[in-house]
């Protein structure tokens, strides 16, 4: 399992619409409290955006706003975005399109 570290400096800009998201760790054991091991653990949905994009352009030429940003806790699909590993950190790379819903605070 990769040692979380504190977040230094994210050396890591995502261009357009693109988001960058820390996934959170997998559950180490059920609702009923069974012990899980790493082969049984499903991929986490859901992760704290590190940093986001400035936009989409749009037709009109003017950068679109995203509606997620640095700090907010989103859900995303299983098989969403791409696995990138900066250093030494898991993270993901995640359109705007591919988040499903923002947690409310």
């Amino acid at each position: 399992m990769a040692k979380k570290q504190e977040p230094a400096q994210l050396t890591l800009k995502p261009l357009d619409d693109r988001i960058v998201v820390e996934p959170s760790e997998a559950e180490e054991k059920t609702a009923g409290g069974i012990l899980l091991p790493d082969t049984a653990k499903q991929k986490p949905q859901q992760g704290k955006v590190l940093s986001v994009g400035p936009g989409k352009l749009g037709d009109d030429g003017n950068r679109l706003a995203l509606a997620v940003k640095v700090g907010d806790t989103v859900l995303f699909g299983k098989y969403a975005g791409s696995d990138v590993e900066v250093n030494g950190r898991d993270l993901k790379i995640i359109r705007e399109g591919e988040i499903l819903a923002k947690l409310a605070k």
